[in-house]
């Protein structure tokens, strides 16, 4: 199956779909890319031979490949001075959430005077930038969970705060997008059920953010119908490619929708990740059932409406019992002291960070610094609420 989506940018989906990269930048007239991608993605047999397929049509194309998960502002400051220094004219940013945070704000940073934590996702800070210096991006994920080749921002760690910030401007949504499901076929299952949690969240805490959307919504409850259908299978099974496309498809679906807003899943999660470089949907997977029950009298009634598309017994705590019961069979720890030694875990300064989190707004339930810190002192208990 081959199809193009226009929403919410132009979106090439199927099989194999990679082998048209060169098409891709030839239609936004890129003719001296930069290819970006990770450490670790650099040295697999796919991806050097999508780079030897671009060289046929482009031999003169740049690789960055400088960084690894949770990449920091220095990361990205490497690879504008590659891109200006090979006067290169667009991105390919190929990999998971970071390669992609990454390859986006290369071409977001290329052009700009200030420094990337002037345009942190507050208020209007992103009119200071110069958006006509901002170069078109093809975004490929190798991963299906952040969603960030939907996004329009980039998680990136300052390191002299140890905060991660999340970088915004509209025009940094990748003007291409290729889903191409082969790519994610020898992701481990331990990173498939990881990210696969994290596409999740996403779908989930942009339903329950208060406001009205109903496009949101509607793209929101698709995506977790297609999770539980396919996560479970896809981590037994790795080779289905039906059901490794439902998760490409979901984790797009889920950055889609959280346009509406996310909640603290994503307040707690972003300050571990910074901390203690915690890979980010095995921590969104941790701190999910202790957001739910913390939210329980705000999001009951959204709770029952996904209980009832997704063919769950319609209550909050059946809802809450899937997602324990998908947990534990994705091998995915219940508390955070099963990742992080919890004597290295500073509460009062994880929950200031937390607290001043973008995400934090757009949780159900007002949120305060005492509600944090007990939040993560459940996470490390085990305890629900």
């Amino acid at each position: 199956m081959k199809t193009n989506w226009n929403y919410p940018t132009l979106m090439w989906v199927g099989e194999n779909r990679s082998g048209d990269i060169s098409e891709g930048c030839k239609q936004l007239e890129i003719s001296n890319p930069l290819f970006v991608t990770d450490k670790d993605l650099i040295n697999l047999d796919m991806t050097n031979k999508i780079i030897l397929n671009l060289k046929k049509e482009f031999p003169q194309v740049k690789v960055f490949s400088n960084f690894s998960g949770n990449p920091f502002g220095e990361n990205v400051e490497d690879g504008v001075k590659n891109y200006n220094l090979s006067q290169c004219d667009g991105v390919i940013a190929f990999g998971g959430g970071s390669a992609i945070d990454v390859g986006k704000a290369i071409a977001f940073m290329c052009g700009q005077k200030r420094v990337i934590w002037d345009f942190e996702d507050i208020g209007d800070y992103w009119t200071r930038a110069d958006s006509s210096k901002i170069s078109k991006i093809i975004a490929i994920p190798t991963t299906a969970g952040t969603g960030s080749e939907t996004g329009r921002a980039s998680a990136i760690i300052n390191k002299e705060t140890g905060i991660k910030k999340i970088i915004f401007h509209p025009k940094i949504l990748p003007s291409i997008v290729i889903l191409d499901p082969v790519l994610t076929v020898d992701l481990s299952p331990r990173l498939t059920a990881a990210t696969g949690m994290d596409a999740l969240a996403h779908n989930l805490e942009a339903f329950c953010a208060p406001g009205f959307h109903p496009m949101a919504d509607g793209i929101a409850l698709e995506g977790m119908r297609l999770i539980k259908k396919s996560l479970s299978e896809v981590v037994k099974n790795g080779q289905n490619l039906n059901a490794r496309l439902d998760m490409l498809v979901a984790s797009t679906m889920g950055s889609t929708a959280f346009q509406k807003g996310l909640g603290a899943i994503h307040s707690l999660s972003h300050p571990v990740n910074a901390q203690f470089n915690v890979h980010h949907g095995l921590s969104n997977a941790i701190f999910m059932p202790y957001v739910l029950t913390f939210n329980k009298i705000e999001i009951s009634n959204k709770i029952i409406s996904i209980c009832d598309y997704i063919g769950i017994e319609k209550s909050f705590e059946s809802f809450v019992k899937w997602i324990m019961n998908l947990r534990e069979e994705l091998n995915i720890p219940h508390k955070l002291s099963d990742v992080i030694d919890k004597d290295k875990i500073d509460l009062d300064m994880l929950s200031k960070m937390a607290f001043d989190d973008p995400s934090t707004n757009g949780n159900p339930k007002k949120l305060n610094l005492e509600n944090i810190k007990t939040m993560y002192e459940h996470s490390i208990s085990g305890k629900l609420f």
